[in-house]
C-alpha cells in the first residue's frame, strides 16, 4: 500500500481509512505475483503499470495479455499460494498482524492513536478473493480460474 498511500499512484488513498483498502491490496497482491513470476524486481512497479506487466508478459510468452488476463494470472497465483498454506496447515488465524498493531494505537506522530481495524477489512478482502468466511477459496471462484481441484 505504499504507492497509494504514500506516493498517492496510481490513486492516493488515505492511510487511514479502511474503505477500499481490500479492493487495493488484492489488486497489489495480484499485480505483484504477475511481476515475481515474470521474473522482474518488484521496485520496478514504481515505474511501471499493471497495463506495462501485460504487455511484457505477452512479448515473453508469445500470446496475447490485456491487463486483466494478467491480474487474473496474478489471482490464480494467489488462490494457488492459499491451497498450499491451507494444505500446510495454516488457517484464518494466521491471516493477521502482531497484537501490538491491532491494539496499541500510535503513541506521536503523523499516525497518532491509530490501530490497523484488520477485522473490518479481513472480511471483505476474502469475500473479493472468493473466499469463505474461513479464508478458503470456495469452489466457484477456483473453477472461474480455472483451477478445479
Amino acid at each position: 500500500m505504499i504507492s497509494p498511500e504514500i506516493l498517492g499512484t496510481p490513486q492516493k488513498i488515505d492511510p487511514f481509512t479502511t474503505e477500499g483498502k481490500p479492493q487495493w491490496v488484492k489488486t497489489f497482491q495480484d499485480l505483484t505475483a504477475v511481476i515475481d513470476a515474470e521474473g522482474l524486481c518488484l521496485f520496478s512497479s514504481f515505474a511501471l503499470g499493471a497495463d506495462d506487466y501485460a504487455q511484457l508478459l505477452s512479448a515473453v510468452t508469445g500470446i496475447e495479455y490485456s491487463t486483466e488476463e494478467a491480474l487474473k494470472t496474478g489471482e490464480r497465483i494467489w488462490n494457488l499460494e492459499r491451497l498450499w498454506n491451507l494444505k500446510a496447515g495454516l488457517t484464518k488465524a494466521d491471516d493477521t498482524l502482531p497484537p501490538r498493531f491491532l491494539k496499541e494505537p500510535m503513541p506521536d506522530g503523523a499516525s497518532k492513536g491509530q490501530i490497523v481495524h484488520l477485522d473490518v477489512m479481513l472480511p471483505e478482502y476474502y469475500r473479493l478473493r472468493g473466499w469463505d468466511e474461513n479464508g478458503v477459496p470456495t469452489k466457484e471462484r477456483l473453477k472461474e480460474l480455472g483451477l478445479e481441484e
